[in-house]
C-alpha cells in the first residue's frame, strides 16, 4: 500500500510504525513491551506487504543484535522497546557505534526504574540514551513532541542513520506514543530518502572503517562482492583487529568526532517568541506541549516568554542554550524527571542566569499552570 499525502487520526507509535517504513526500513526485530507494542504490532502487519520482515525476538539483547545483522546485510533496519528493554540493549548499542552499524532504535519512555509503571510516562532515560553503553562515543537522539514529529522525525532518524553510519535513537515517550491527533502521512519524493553509499572502488581496495569525518566511508552489504570483517573489537581501517595505542586513540576520537563535527547538519531546535523574550522555557519531548501553552498564557498576562524546543537532544546544542543564557533574565526547564536536562543547560551557564527546574516523577504530566507559576518564582528571584 502506497502512502500519498494521506491525512489521519493517527497515533504516534503508529505514526513512528509508518514513518520508518517511509523512510525505507524492511527489517524490524523486537520484543513486544509498553508503551511502545503498537510499533511492533503495525510492523508485523506492514512490513509483509512490502516485501519486509518482521521476526518476534525471544528478548531485547537479540533484538538489537538482529537488526546490526540485517543492516550490514544491506536492509534498513529498526526496533522499538521501552525502559527495561533499552537497558538490555546497551551493550549491543555500543557494538553499532563501533561497527559503524546504520539502525534505529526507538524507546518510548515509561516511569521507571526497572518495571516502575509500565503504561506512565517519564523522561528519565535522557543521561541514558547518552551515555548508557560504555565508552566514549556519540550519538544521534531525536525526540518527537508530536505525532507529525513521530512521523518525520523517524524519517530524520533513518537519514542521519544511513548517512554517518550509525545507530539513532528516537526517544519518544507514553504521551507522545500514545497520543491521538492529526498526522500527514505524505509522499516523499526520492531526493527525501538517504540511502548509505556503497562502495565503488575495486574489491582489495575497500576501506570499510576509513576514519574520516568529512567522508564516512561507503558500506557494502554482506554476501555481496565485497569481502570484510566487523568486529567489536579495536580494529584498523580494514576491520581486522589492531590494539595499537596510536589506532585506538583515532577512532575512539572518531566517533565522538563524526557527530560532533557535523552537529550544524545534525541538530534540530525549534524557537518560539524569543526574539523580546525575558523568560525561556528550555524542553524537548512531551513537555513541549504544556510549555508552549504556558508561553501563551504568560503572554496574554503582559510577560515576555519564550520556548526553546530541543527537538534532538543529543549532540547537545551548547551553542544555542549559551545564546540564550546570555540573554535571558531566567531559564525554566520541565522535565519528567529528577533534573537530567537542568543539569546539562547549568553545566554551561558561565553567565550565571537563574535555572530553575520544574520535576515529576510520580506518573503525571507537567501542566502549563505549574510552569507559569514557576516562571513567577524566577523572575521573584531575578528582581532580588
Amino acid at each position: 500500500m502506497n502512502i500519498s499525502n494521506e491525512i489521519r487520526f493517527a497515533q504516534g507509535n503508529e505514526a513512528i510504525a509508518e514513518g520508518a517504513l517511509a523512510a525505507g526500513a524492511r527489517f524490524y526485530a523486537g520484543y513486544p513491551i509498553t508503551p511502545s507494542s503498537e510499533i511492533a504490532e503495525i510492523a508485523s502487519k506492514r512490513l509483509p506487504q512490502l516485501d519486509g520482515i518482521y521476526v518476534q525476538m525471544e528478548d531485547e539483547i537479540g533484538s538489537i543484535a538482529a537488526i546490526i545483522g540485517a543492516s550490514v546485510a544491506g536492509k534498513k533496519s529498526f526496533t522499538a522497546t521501552s525502559g527495561p528493554g533499552f537497558s538490555l540493549m546497551q551493550e549491543n548499542l555500543g557494538v553499532a557505534v563501533v561497527a559503524e552499524t546504520p539502525c534505529v532504535i526507538i524507546n518510548v519512555q515509561r516511569s521507571g526504574p526497572s518495571t516502575g509503571l509500565a503504561t506512565k510516562p517519564a523522561q528519565g532515560d535522557l543521561m541514558q540514551s547518552r551515555w548508557g553503553t560504555h565508552g566514549d562515543h556519540g550519538i544521534i537522539v531525536i525526540s518527537p513532541s508530536s505525532v507529525q514529529d513521530c512521523y518525520d522525525l523517524t524519517i530524520q532518524a533513518f537519514n542521519l542513520a544511513e548517512k554517518y553510519r550509525t545507530p539513532v535513537i528516537i526517544l519518544a515517550d507514553e504521551i507522545i506514543g500514545h497520543l491521538r491527533e492529526k498526522v500527514i502521512f505524505r509522499e516523499l519524493k526520492a531526493e527525501e530518502i538517504v540511502n548509505r553509499k556503497i562502495p565503488q572502488c575495486n574489491i582489495d581496495e575497500y576501506k570499510p572503517f576509513r576514519a574520516d569525518i568529512n567522508d564516512i566511508p561507503p558500506l557494502a552489504a554482506f554476501g555481496g562482492d565485497y569481502v570484510f570483517k566487523i568486529s567489536g573489537s579495536a580494529h584498523g581501517e580494514n576491520g581486522f583487529p589492531n590494539s595499537s595505542p596510536e589506532n585506538t586513540d583515532k577512532f575512539v576520537r572518531y566517533y565522538t568526532n563524526k557527530i560532533e563535527k557535523n552537529k550544524n547538519d545534525i541538530v534540530m531546535t525549534r524557537e518560539y517568541s524569543l526574539q523580546d523574550a525575558e523568560y525561556v522555557i528550555i524542553t524537548f519531548g512531551c513537555t513541549t506541549r504544556s510549555a508552549l501553552e504556558a508561553m501563551e498564557i504568560a503572554r496574554s498576562h503582559g510577560e515576555k516568554v519564550g520556548v526553546l524546543h530541543l527537538v534532538t537532544v543529543w549532540p547537545f546544542d551548547e551553542e544555542k542554550v549559551k545564546s540564550i543564557l546570555n540573554r535571558a533574565q531566567g531559564v525554566i526547564v520541565p522535565e519528567l524527571n529528577l533534573g537530567q536536562l537542568i543539569r546539562e543547560i547549568e553545566r554551561i551557564n558561565d553567565s550565571g542566569t537563574p535555572i530553575v527546574g520544574i520535576n515529576k516523577v510520580n506518573s503525571h504530566s507537567i501542566t502549563p499552570n505549574e510552569i507559569v507559576e514557576k516562571i513567577g518564582e524566577v523572575r521573584e528571584y531575578y528582581e532580588r
